[in-house]
């Protein structure tokens, strides 16, 4: 359920009515198997990834243990990406943000030199960057880091996701981009709740008159959880927050901190990324699985307090859903979005006593709470929808092709 793995299945769509085949190739699938090539070395989780991430970007010297150990794996990998490539023959290669933050090196460079051999039409979606996170601030891989995330090769087309991002790539590799931001189905409205929906609330033992606050991102210190719990303190009524995603790529010290802060603060908070997933489904003892438009549509309020995004998924699945936002001001919802006209509650640095009063009106004032959501819904419909996104990924691709 992270970003981009989202977005990716929304390329996808685009790409099927385009009438373009598309083929996978991960360390963790869930397509179907006649399309898909599973390699477990290059899942950012794997093992010997963790042992050479923890090597590289805890100061700056690596052993030669982890140069040997990066090499053998890159070749195990780019082996695969041509047993890959001569198995399904593609025309086209679109890189999911493997070339763009350093999660998998071997990964990376793998890929990197497979474009440098082949010479493939390649597009290189980018959804974060390594300058973009602390914790690759202390690296012991700068070659590395230089040579693949990004690379700087004829046949590579660079895609990013918001404005900023943009001139940092066009100043730190040298390269242009086209910017493609991230997007919803709005030309189709979400289908309304059904019995399936209305048994969430029960199941996670939320009260019909409790109102339920919805953070729909990984549990990450960026994400600023803790901004959430105490607007969730400080609204004076019943009320639980509930997290929905995972702890992710960054260790389980900042979940340990938020459960310990709920209690201190009062405040249930459910961490509950084991219950949900992108769509409905049963696990193997029969329990249902909500998707999040379960989550979403059962949702009073939705917290987005992030210190930073690169774009903002959750921004555009509340706006999807229709349901009030209390939110950071990111820069780039100042750059980016927010001149757009979206209404929404916004803050800066802290929950502030004029956060509160909002908050709790868009609570208990519904027809106030209809009209924004209303207003937003139209707003990014004509910004943010598949049929921009179609826009956008149609002439880059007759592009990389060289069709144009």
């Amino acid at each position: 359920m992270d970003g981009v793995s989202l977005e990716t299945v929304k390329w996808v769509d685009i790409l099927g009515a385009l009438n373009y085949d598309c083929f996978y190739f991960a360390g963790e699938l869930e397509w179907p198997d006649e399309y898909s090539y599973h390699v477990p070395e290059a899942h950012f989780h794997h093992p010997d990834i963790l042992r050479l991430q923890a090597d590289l970007f805890d100061d700056y010297m690596r052993s030669p243990e982890t140069s040997d150990t990066i090499q053998k794996i890159k070749a195990h990998i780019k082996q695969h990406l041509y047993q890959f490539y001569r198995r399904f023959q593609p025309d086209l290669l679109i890189v999911e943000n493997a070339l763009s933050i350093p999660m998998n090196v071997p990964l990376g460079l793998a890929i990197t030199e497979f474009i440098a051999e082949t010479n493939l039409p390649t597009i290189a979606h980018h959804h974060d960057f390594t300058w973009e996170r602390e914790r690759f601030a202390v690296s012991a891989a700068n070659d590395y880091l230089r040579a693949a995330f990004p690379p700087t090769l004829p046949s590579v087309y660079h895609v990013v996701i918001n404005s900023f991002a943009a001139r940092q790539l066009a100043l730190r590799a040298g390269v242009s981009s086209v910017l493609i931001p991230n997007v919803m189905d709005f030309e189709t409205p979400p289908s309304p709740p059904d019995a399936v929906t209305g048994q969430l609330r029960a199941a996670l033992n939320i009260a019909a008159d409790e109102s339920l606050l919805l953070q729909p991102t990984r549990i990450v210190p960026r994400k600023r959880i803790e901004l959430a719990i105490n607007l969730a303190r400080r609204l004076g009524r019943k009320c639980t927050l509930l997290i929905s995603h995972a702890a992710g790529d960054e260790g389980r010290a900042y979940a340990d901190f938020l459960r310990d802060y709920s209690e201190a603060m009062g405040v249930r908070t459910l961490f509950a990324a084991d219950q949900f997933n992108h769509v409905r489904q049963t696990d193997s003892n029969g329990k249902t699985i909500f998707s999040l438009a379960d989550i979403y549509q059962q949702a009073n309020l939705v917290t987005y307090p992030s210190r930073v995004e690169g774009f903002g998924n959750a921004f555009l699945e509340t706006i999807y859903y229709r349901r009030p936002l209390v939110m950071s001001s990111y820069e780039i919802f100042k750059t980016d979005i927010q001149p757009k006209g979206f209404r929404v509650v916004a803050f800066e640095d802290f929950i502030t006593d004029d956060t509160v009063r909002q908050a709790a009106r868009l609570l208990d004032d519904a027809a106030h709470t209809a009209e924004i959501v209303t207003h937003n819904y139209a707003i990014a419909q004509k910004h943010y929808s598949f049929h921009a996104l179609e826009r956008h990924l149609s002439p880059l691709i007759s592009t990389a092709l060289g069709v144009i």
